[in-house]
């Protein structure tokens, strides 16, 4: 046998593991089918181990990143592709495991396939917390009211039982969960001041618009700025890159991609509306700010200066304001960028 890695790619559900493998020097891949259990996989890969080095990949999906652990756990180098960026052509109508194993253990030898990174356990469990998080904030979405607003709703009284009995049950379950979002913000709050979030959490903290929420957000969803050697690698992974259709001479760009991160986009998009007012240090900010890094706190005040010229010129020139706010978030992540990563700003 020819010496080369063998690649392996897995196509997961919740039963099986139907697995594609191309030996070095072979040009089919060879199609097996295993039931989706640890020991099971575990004999296959210490199988393919003895005839010499294995790579393997699987698209995000069902498994998270559980089925990774298991592999690099076996020393196998493994890689979680992104579903979204693996090439399909247009004209492929049938879709089975089979030919989807087949595909991607093709794409992966060739190099064409897209890894995302896997985060560590840790750092997974506190992602899904603050997502936790977001998932209440939808459920009260819209229900920021004051108290003189709740004091008329608690005083409405309907005289068929029925729709009394409606109201009372709306209002305890909207208290509910606003209560639950109070007690998991006190949560996020006192998580952020521990190590090792305190922080790269007090460094975003001196961008205007970003809280600590926003900032925990950014943190567990983005990682580690500096494996993006350029702002704009961090836009495109946020999907706040344009689309873009040319051909030939003709060049169209067109909206946002938003094929990223759907969490930190929203975070940053959040954010890029207080760069509509005039640049200014209020007391708020200027307490997040104290005691950072001057260069964090420089490149907040450029970001403000720079952002709010970027969205009156938007705005002043026709631009709708949620076209507007979406370019100065784009902007927005190239600052960041810069200050997580110690860097000048560059393109």
């Amino acid at each position: 046998m020819k010496k080369g890695t063998t690649f392996v790619a897995l196509d997961d559900s919740k039963r099986k593991l139907v697995v594609g493998i191309l030996q070095p020097g072979a040009e089919e891949p060879e199609v097996r089918e295993i039931p989706n259990e640890a020991k099971l996989l575990r004999r296959l890969f210490e199988r393919l181990r003895r005839e010499g080095p294995v790579a393997a990949c699987y698209e995000a999906g069902v498994s998270g990143y559980d089925l990774d652990r298991q592999i690099t756990g076996l020393g196998v180098a493994c890689q979680v592709i992104a579903p979204a960026l693996t090439p399909r052509r247009p004209g492929q109508r049938i879709k089975t495991d089979t030919r989807d194993a087949k595909k991607l253990v093709r794409l992966v030898r060739a190099g064409e396939l897209t890894a995302i990174r896997v985060p560590a356990e840790a750092e997974e469990g506190v992602r899904d917390f603050v997502r936790c998080r977001e998932d209440v904030r939808r459920d009260v979405a819209g229900r920021n009211w004051t108290g003189r607003h709740w004091t008329w709703l608690r005083s409405q009284r309907f005289e068929i039982p029925a729709l009394q009995r409606t109201l009372e049950v709306s209002l305890f379950t909207l208290e509910q969960a606003l209560a639950r979002q109070a007690e998991l913000d006190r949560e996020i709050e006192a998580l952020a001041q521990s190590e090792p979030y305190r922080e790269p959490v007090g460094w975003r903290r001196c961008f205007r618009g970003i809280e600590t929420l926003a900032a925990m957000i950014l943190l567990v969803e983005i990682g580690d700025f500096h494996r993006f050697q350029r702002p704009r690698e961090l836009m495109a992974y946020l999907g706040l890159g344009p689309s873009e259709h040319s051909s030939g001479e003709r060049e169209r760009r067109g909206a946002l991609t938003k094929a990223g991160n759907t969490h930190a986009r929203r975070a940053v998009v959040e954010a890029a509306w207080h760069y509509r007012h005039r640049p200014g240090l209020g007391r708020a900010l200027a307490r997040r700010s104290e005691g950072q890094p001057d260069a964090c706190r420089g490149h907040a005040w450029r970001a403000q200066q720079r952002l709010h010229r970027r969205y009156r010129h938007l705005v002043g020139h026709g631009q709708r304001p949620p076209g507007a706010v979406a370019a100065v978030a784009r902007e927005l992540v190239g600052f960041l960028w810069a200050a997580m990563t110690h860097r000048p700003l560059v393109a």
